[in-house]
């Protein structure tokens, strides 16, 4: 059989093939081995194959001597949450986020409710490759135990972030395209709290998906329309685990997800000062960002993990990805599409702002990304070319190579998901952007 994707938090692959309930029993035993005392949450996106792999990952966790607390459907921030205020030892989150229909997976949480950094998730990652395993005897296994309500908690961190009565007062319009995710379910009892009147499109979290799953322009040529037509002031798109959002403005135009974290941010800065962190795939408009407010700027390499990692680090005030995942450490050390929505919502109502004007107050900025295939022999090289033929201002080596200009950044580096190398240019157009994509495929090419 084919192997799925696997790192040091996790795994995906395509159901049936790559990924079995016997590969997720066997990772979920690693993860059971190497985890300390106590329970473990389990809950799953609205795929229809999530039960068939609950039921293997919880029996797995009762097997070795463990209570399972049992989710259900739940989103991966609310799942985050529920570990640290349930004091969890961990917790294995099933879903293959943005990946297509044939897909699931596991995400691993740490008992801090966040993604698995690298040292516990290399051993957990060791200990599968060993076939390591505690399995216990019938008078010392464990429980599964359903959690009924599992989102309250979360719903509370959330709103303590955002001044909840003005947002109220502006009763705001919204659509919120959840996809037949894990979104909805949350989604509905924020909005509802905020006083919003909305609509939600795929409420049902039964992973019948009617776009493809991952936020981006092309799949939401749906959705956009319907924000203008119906007379929406804010559109939210989820991907089907909700930890990333992409945003429509009142004119249906997509603003995408590089603009989620930078808008929590502007919020955050509004009410306290502090570092800023994302990763160096991210666009510059956070390095702006902090720059405009005169507070400290980290760029860590690309994953979840690390940008959590240099949060702690320089103790920040705000983090992300440009992949649409705001990371604020007052609801949790994990992306968090319910925090973008709620933050987004309180900018508005703070500025009595529009969200087109919000962004127009950003700098324009065009990213376009590209991806190639080389081995590991040619990517060193690549790197030492552009490095020397590109003469850059800066150049980074902590996550392939990063050459960055006054206006300008050029990324090449080694996809983590997939066995290709990735391509990203951001400047202030769109052409500037492709011809420097163009240019670095050549050096790479000669």
């Amino acid at each position: 059989m084919p192997e799925p994707i696997i790192s040091i938090s996790g795994l995906r692959g395509i159901v049936g093939s790559e990924l079995t309930p016997a590969v997720a029993s066997n990772f979920a035993a690693a993860f059971c081995s190497q985890a300390p005392e106590g329970a473990i949450a389990v809950a799953r996106d609205g795929r229809a194959s999530g039960p068939m792999f609950a039921d293997a990952i919880a029996a797995t966790i009762v097997g070795h001597g463990r209570k399972c607390l049992d989710l259900g459907v739940a989103s991966t921030p609310t799942v985050g949450a529920f570990v640290r205020q349930s004091n969890a030892a961990g917790a294995i989150q099933i879903s293959a986020s943005h990946n297509p229909t044939p897909y699931n997976g596991m995400k691993l949480f740490s008992p801090q409710g966040r993604v698995l950094p690298s040292e516990p998730g290399t051993r957990v990652l060791n200990a599968y490759r060993q076939n390591q395993t505690n399995w216990q005897p019938t008078d010392q296994l464990g429980t599964r135990d359903r959690i009924e309500q599992p989102h309250a908690g979360h719903l509370a961190l959330i709103l303590a972030t955002v001044d909840a009565s003005a947002i109220r007062n502006c009763r705001f319009k919204v659509l919120l395209d959840s996809n037949h995710g894990a979104g909805a379910i949350l989604g509905r009892m924020l909005l509802e709290a905020l006083g919003c009147e909305f609509s939600i499109l795929g409420e049902t979290p039964d992973g019948q998906f009617s776009h493809p799953p991952e936020p981006l322009a092309e799949n939401l040529t749906t959705v956009s329309p319907l924000v203008l037509s119906q007379g929406f002031q804010i559109g939210f798109c989820q991907d089907p685990d909700a930890d990333r959002l992409a945003v429509i403005d009142e004119m249906g135009h997509f603003i995408g997800e590089e603009y989620t974290s930078v808008l929590c941010m502007k919020r955050a800065l509004m009410c306290k000062s502090g570092p800023l962190v994302t990763n160096c795939a991210s666009s510059n408009m956070t390095k702006w960002l902090a720059e405009k407010h005169g507070v400290p700027f980290h760029q860590s390499k690309v994953g979840e993990a690390n940008v959590v990692d240099m949060m702690q680090m320089h103790s920040a005030v705000y983090g992300g990805e440009g992949s649409g995942g705001p990371i604020d450490p007052r609801v949790g050390f994990i992306r968090d599409s319910f925090v973008g929505m709620a933050q987004i919502l309180d900018l508005m109502a703070a500025t009595k702002s529009t969200l087109s004007q919000l962004v127009n107050e950003l700098p324009r900025m065009a990213m376009i990304k590209d991806k190639m295939v080389l081995s590991k022999e040619q990517l060193s090289a690549s790197i030492s070319r552009l490095s020397d033929k590109l003469k850059a201002e800066s150049v980074s080596n902590s996550d392939g190579v990063r050459l960055d200009w006054p206006d300008s950044w050029l990324l090449l580096r080694a996809s983590n998901t997939e066995p290709i190398v990735r391509l990203i240019a951001e400047t202030p157009s769109e052409t500037q952007s492709r011809d420097l994509i163009a240019q670095a495929k050549a050096i790479i090419a000669s």
